[in-house]
């Protein structure tokens, strides 16, 4: 049973079958800053097709880079040298972390006025540490609302390069921002990042996409990080999105609940995203994994059932949400740790997910950084919320495993996979 406010999943017997991936979030958004950035013209294929990525879109298209459809997920970017030819103007950029954060510091350090909001949830994400940071850097930006939130606005400001201090345990987006930015300058940066860095894998996507538009950072075992003086980006011509990892988890854990083989085409395990270690968190499960270079796979444990984990999840925090509800399938108690950057996501998705899981049943634990679930004996049917959150809605998909369940605004899906439901159903078969 379907409407625009609910989806009724029926009650799910196996999963079997192959997923194409859309194109990584992380990466598309990326990928389409260091484009607008670079000099000459760049290609961009296999592009994400989001509420995210068309936010970044039209922000660059309202600071007067040109952006051309081609038709099937690609776009022609004309670079703009670090120089935006816009110089003042309002972006709204809706719930769209990876647009807001690294726009705010390329835009902080290009010399014009601009004003920077977004939807409701998005003025209560931090993003103090990284105003702190562009400040050290000359940045004038001031807050339009609470101290520490967007919305923000940005002036024309004296900017140099020179040494920069990032905290690094609230967001890497902030580490990212300030990095991306950074080569605008031309005068060097050196960023140190204050505490534990969290999410490495997503700083790694970063420098590698940094050197594909020809900016080779040099880092110092993750304690800071040097962009040397006349550092530019230049087109490499044509670039390929990979597939998304983090969507790639749903259905993997698909094939390790419901029997499989689950495939997943469009990453592997020669991707740059860290959420390709998902894979070895269900092995550690008891799943059956095999993958090669441009993709993956999973079906359910010889003995048919998956195992408890307890699991330090800072390197894959997106699809760690996945073996929270995976493990309502897991024999014992399951244990996700070092995810305190789940509470300033879309979400708090730590009480998000406790809340969600108790409603089917499960006894869970919640911290600061921690989350711990025991599953029922039974899973009860629920009605899902999911707080404006497409990642809540994809992997409670899940629970359809026990039995009926209702998602929630299912349509909040849009922001990363707007077909999920429709890839979803393509590879589970309901209860006969």
């Amino acid at each position: 049973m379907t409407s625009d406010n609910f989806l009724d999943l029926p009650p799910l017997a196996s999963a079997h079958g192959t997923v194409r991936l859309p194109g990584s979030k992380s990466i598309s958004n990326r990928v389409l800053l260091l484009a607008a950035l670079a000099e000459g013209v760049t290609e961009v294929r296999d592009l994400l097709k989001s509420d995210d990525t068309d936010r970044m879109l039209e922000g660059l298209a309202t600071l007067g880079v040109r952006i051309d459809s081609l038709g099937n997920n690609a776009y022609r970017v004309h670079g703009c040298g670090g120089n935006f030819p816009v110089k003042e103007a309002k972006l709204f950029l809706g719930n769209a972390g990876t647009a807001f954060r690294p726009l705010t510091a390329a835009l902080a350090l290009s010399g014009g006025s601009y004003e920077l909001s977004g939807v409701p949830r998005m003025h209560e994400r931090p993003i103090g540490d990284l105003v702190d940071a562009l400040r050290q850097l000359g940045a004038d930006i001031e807050y339009l609302g609470n101290k520490g939130f967007p919305p923000l606005r940005i002036k024309p400001a004296t900017v140099a390069g020179g040494r920069v201090r990032v905290r690094g345990n609230v967001s890497s987006q902030f580490l990212t921002g300030l990095l991306m930015a950074a080569p605008i300058l031309r005068s060097g940066v050196l960023v140190e990042v204050e505490g534990e860095l969290i999410s490495k894998p997503y700083i790694e996507i970063t420098l590698r996409m940094m050197v594909r538009f020809g900016v080779a950072v040099h880092r110092n075992d993750w304690r800071s990080f040097t962009i040397m003086r006349n550092s530019a980006y230049v087109s490499p011509g044509v670039i390929y999105v990979e597939g998304d990892a983090s969507s790639a988890s749903y259905f993997l854990a698909a094939g390790a609940i419901g029997g499989g083989p689950v495939r997943v085409e469009g990453v592997g395990n020669t991707s740059v995203q860290g959420d390709v270690e998902f894979k070895d968190a269900l092995e550690k499960m008891g799943a059956l994994i095999s993958h090669g270079p441009n993709w993956m796979e999973a079906s359910a444990p010889v003995s048919g059932r998956l195992t408890a984990i307890d699991l330090d999840c800072n390197h894959i925090p997106d699809a760690a949400m996945t073996l929270a509800v995976a493990a309502l399938f897991a024999d014992g108690t399951t244990t996700l740790r070092n995810i305190a950057s789940w509470r300033v996501k879309e979400t708090d998705r730590i009480a998000a997910m406790a809340a969600e899981l108790r409603k089917l049943g499960a006894t869970v634990e919640e911290g600061a950084d921690y989350i711990r679930i025991t599953p029922p004996a039974h899973l009860k049917h629920a009605a899902i919320d999911t707080y404006d959150d497409h990642r809540m809605a994809m992997c409670f998909s899940l629970a359809a495993f026990g039995g009926t369940v209702r998602i929630n605004d299912p349509g909040c899906v849009a922001k990363t996979f707007p077909e999920y439901f429709s890839a979803f159903s393509s590879i589970t078969q309901p209860v006969a």
